[in-house]
């Protein structure tokens, strides 16, 4: 059986390469404390991370188990032109846990929600990573009207457990091993038992990796994130919502983009620890679920970064940031029309534009 997992990846590979960020020295890491607390309708809180100014509003959207810190080297790009915000979604960082389940659907209305109550105003430019990418596009159902355009860096697809196990054999693209693990921490987490030195070593994973970046301050909080059971019971929801509840949000929603700027950005370092007789047939693979999620667009584009695992937001934030310039550059020159978008004619090229 052939069990390859995006998310696993992904996961292995945050945690190494934030300590290799931080260990530089390039690191400004100022998360210790919250940046912009809105309280939503029910009365919890989320946490904003705003910079710069200037329109339209660049709004970032993290992959699984990453906070808003994960886009301090985007933000840094970006925010000299426009005003760029990230968030901690609910359950992260600063921002209060949320009702179950924590599917797409949840994590958008939150986003909306929490915009509204922080004042901040579209237009906006929606930028997801990973299962962000899923994110992104729920929030864009709700607020199309304010969306001009979206960059999906290295995106989850709707379905993709199946789309993977069709071709690569049963277990290809499913999430079980992280869950697996949340599910250990989160034993832990209730007993107390996410204190460093952890008394078990399958615990290590489970707790945050020193930087020598980190102040005390920043260190206590990523110990005591990690240590509270909603962060593993959040991280859980949204691992068993991504391939039902949110796929199925996504299928039944708006799935056609009209004339709407949209590039979407393949790593070519992905499957980069997949074994090596299977490694280009991923990468193609995952490429052409990408083609086909640009093509929903007729401005939409796929274009491969070269020189990126698939933390595209850490390894190649320039390219993140080139999209959103290209993107930015178009708002209020060309007009979305999706009634005028000729379907017929795009089904002929499932595989959309690449430049």
């Amino acid at each position: 059986m052939l069990t390859i997992s995006l998310l696993l990846l992904s996961s292995r590979a945050i945690g190494a390469d934030a300590a290799r960020l931080a260990s530089s020295g390039a690191v400004k890491d100022d998360t210790a404390h919250p940046g912009l607390l809105v309280r939503l309708p029910d009365q919890r809180t989320l946490n904003f991370r705003c910079q710069g100014a200037g329109a339209p509003t660049v709004l970032l959207e993290s992959g699984y188990a990453a906070s808003s810190a994960a886009w301090f080297k985007v933000q840094a790009l970006l925010a000299p032109k426009y005003r760029v915000c990230a968030y901690d979604r609910a359950g992260y960082g600063f921002s209060d846990p949320g009702p179950q389940p924590r599917d797409g659907a949840a994590i958008a209305l939150d986003l909306d929600h929490g915009l509204r109550a922080a004042g901040i105003k579209g237009p906006f430019i929606v930028v997801g990573h990973s299962a962000g990418g899923l994110y992104v596009r729920l929030f864009t159902n709700r607020r199309w009207r304010d969306v001009v355009g979206m960059v999906l860096a290295d995106p989850s697809v709707e379905y993709q457990d199946t789309r993977f196990a069709a071709v690569f054999g049963p277990g290809a693209g499913g999430v079980s091993v992280l869950r697996e693990q949340a599910a250990r921490c989160l034993e832990a987490a209730r007993h107390g038992q996410l204190q460093p030195p952890p008394s078990d070593p399958a615990l290590t994973n489970c707790l945050p990796r020193p930087r020598v970046s980190d102040t005390a301050a920043v260190s206590q909080r990523r110990l005591a994130e990690a240590s509270r059971p909603t962060t593993w019971i959040t991280r859980i929801s949204e691992l068993d919502t991504l391939w039902t509840r949110t796929s199925d949000e996504i299928a039944s929603g708006r799935t056609a983009y009209g004339s709407l700027a949209l590039i979407v950005l393949t790593a070519d370092g992905t499957y980069a620890a997949a074994p090596v007789n299977i490694r280009s047939s991923l990468l193609r693979f995952w490429t052409n679920l990408h083609q086909e999620l640009a093509a929903r667009s007729s401005r939409g584009q796929e274009r491969l970064v070269e020189g990126s695992s698939h933390l595209m937001m850490l390894d190649r934030p320039d390219a993140i940031a080139a999209a959103v310039e290209e993107e930015a550059s178009q708002a209020g020159r060309k007009a979305r029309s999706i009634d005028n978008f000729n379907w017929e004619k795009s089904s002929r090229r499932p595989g959309g534009t690449r430049k």
